[in-house]
């Protein structure tokens, strides 16, 4: 598309859009940019953005001042990380679409990567929102469109080269997909004139997409934006993330649309009527809350919290078992954990990361004689060798392989039973507030398994490398303090307590060389 007007008209244009007032002044800029009000255009009934566009554009805005005021000061500009989780409907596309077209005109030379949950809804959805903002723009004619991209127009980059002398290669808004298989091929560009990433219904993007997108704000620069947005649909991720780790420094908001000008109040109030108020359906699709427990999710948050505060009820006739998950990668840890009874809290987690087999069956037999627990029992997957050192140091050890079968027909395999029956228990059990474990009890999902799709399997730790996650280890050490029964101490046909009344003090199995 050719210049609309005269050398001169489109300097004026330019100096309108690049006025601080404009250019550094978000709502302004929507504002100035797009046709409110205005007789014949789609926006003709409309006077601007919704009261919660307007904070979140001042907001950042607020930013942009403050790296200005930071750079004058000889210190390094901050980037801008936002996280949006909110209901449905209140506007949320067109905010991304605004601050494409924000990006595009007023960061001349900068580069915007917008991805989305899946390839149709970038296509169909997120990039046709902004494609029809971008046709709306009052310098539209700046611009080429495609299905995914949004570049400056020949005449309009020769300008900028002659005027600027920046070269337009980098220069775009461009829609991406990404592979949970390959993530490293979403690796971005790095960009000294600017970078803006959106990420819409992000929900849905894996962990992995979120690690790999962090490294496109490696530079120093001012201008640096990553947005993300969606409907909260799932209680693990990396959108989850964003609102659950700790020490996050993403801004974060949770949006209900009941506040949202222009909704429909009376269809919201029917449907928190139907599913009440503080059902998964209305905390998601109104609330903007993630779900108690999403629809794959295996071990419920509500659940897990619960047994976080639960108040903890000692039981001292209940076996101690120790649960023993053994590191397989560079990444994992070999973690201990300890359950007595209910009580899954007052003796503290053991962690070990990068040590070898040697070491940690060396740890695990201090801990033993320390502890002495009732049970000990190790994962075999990567445990093979501290099996063999300890029995060989003369303690008995329980091996335990997770691909074996179960003795539930419900589950396809061990490991989906013990964690079934760890899920059972959690609750009236009382576990600690480490954000490692409640991470590892809530992120791993399930799926049917089966030729007649009649089991349950939940997903493997390869499985959640491959998304990015981390591995479970906490979960899975916990999940092996169920890995068999164990008799109570204070049971009076348990072995325990007839070894127990024989020699004071001495638990009997752990030192037994009987490996059955």
């Amino acid at each position: 598309m050719p210049p609309k007007g005269t050398p001169q008209d489109e300097m004026a244009l330019v100096t309108l859009l690049h006025t601080p007032a404009v250019k550094d002044d978000l709502y302004h800029f929507v504002m100035a940019a797009y046709p409110w009000g205005k007789a014949g255009s789609v926006l003709e009934h409309y006077e601007g953005p919704k009261q919660w566009h307007k904070q979140d554009l001042k907001d950042l805005s607020d930013h942009i001042l403050t790296n200005q005021q930071r750079m004058a000061r000889g210190e390094t500009p901050r980037m801008w990380k936002s996280a949006t989780s909110a209901g449905r409907g209140p506007g949320k596309s067109a905010k991304m679409a605004w601050l494409v077209d924000w990006m595009m005109t007023t960061r001349i030379g900068s580069t915007t990567i917008i991805t989305a949950n899946t390839e149709a809804q970038l296509k169909t959805r997120t990039f046709a929102e902004i494609s029809k903002w971008t046709n709306l723009l009052i310098n539209a004619h700046w611009f080429e469109q495609s299905v995914l991209s949004i570049k400056p127009a020949p005449w309009f980059a020769k300008l900028v080269k002659e005027s600027l002398g920046i070269d337009c290669g980098y220069y775009y808004a461009q829609g991406q997909l990404w592979s949970e298989e390959n993530p490293d091929a979403f690796a971005g560009v790095h960009n000294p004139l600017g970078v803006f990433l959106g990420f819409d219904e992000a929900s849905g993007i894996p962990t992995s997409i979120f690690n790999v997108a962090a490294y496109f704000f490696t530079e120093p620069t001012p201008d640096r934006y990553w947005i993300v947005q969606s409907n909260p649909r799932r209680n693990s991720g990396g959108f989850y993330d964003c609102f659950h780790a700790t020490n996050t420094d993403w801004r974060l908001r949770h949006l209900d649309i009941r506040t949202v000008e222009g909704m429909d109040q009376a269809l919201i109030e029917q449907e928190i009527q139907k599913h009440g108020i503080d059902s998964d359906v209305v905390r998601m699709e109104i609330l903007g809350e993630f779900p108690k427990q999403g629809n794959k999710q295996f071990i419920g948050n509500d659940l897990v919290r619960a047994a976080q505060e639960r108040i903890i009820e000692p039981d001292l006739g209940a076996p101690l078992i120790l649960g023993v998950d053994i590191a397989r990668q560079g990444d994992d840890e070999s973690v201990f954990r300890f359950r007595r009874g209910r009580d899954a809290r007052s003796i503290p987690a053991i962690r070990y990361k990068s040590r070898d087999n040697m070491f940690i069956a060396n740890q695990l037999a201090a801990v033993i004689d320390e502890y002495r627990p009732d049970a000990v029992n190790i994962d075999m997957g990567g445990g093979a060798g501290v099996i063999d050192r300890l029995r060989e140091m003369g303690y008995k050890v329980y091996e335990v392989v997770f691909g074996t079968t179960s003795s539930s027909p419900e589950w396809a395999f061990k490991r989906t039973e013990m964690w079934a029956d760890m899920r059972e228990w959690l609750n009236g059990g009382a576990i600690d507030k480490d954000p490692r474990l409640f991470g590892d009890l809530t992120a791993p999902e399930c799926r049917p398994y089966g030729k007649a799709g009649d089991q349950t399997i939940l997903q493997s730790k390869d499985e959640m490398r491959s998304l990015g996650y981390r591995s479970p280890d906490d979960g899975d050490a916990l999940a092996m303090t169920f890995a068999r029964k164990v008799s109570r101490k204070d049971s009076p046909t348990s072995t325990s307590t007839r070894q127990l009344r024989r020699v004071k003090d001495l638990d009997y199995a752990i030192f037994s060389t009987d490996t059955h």
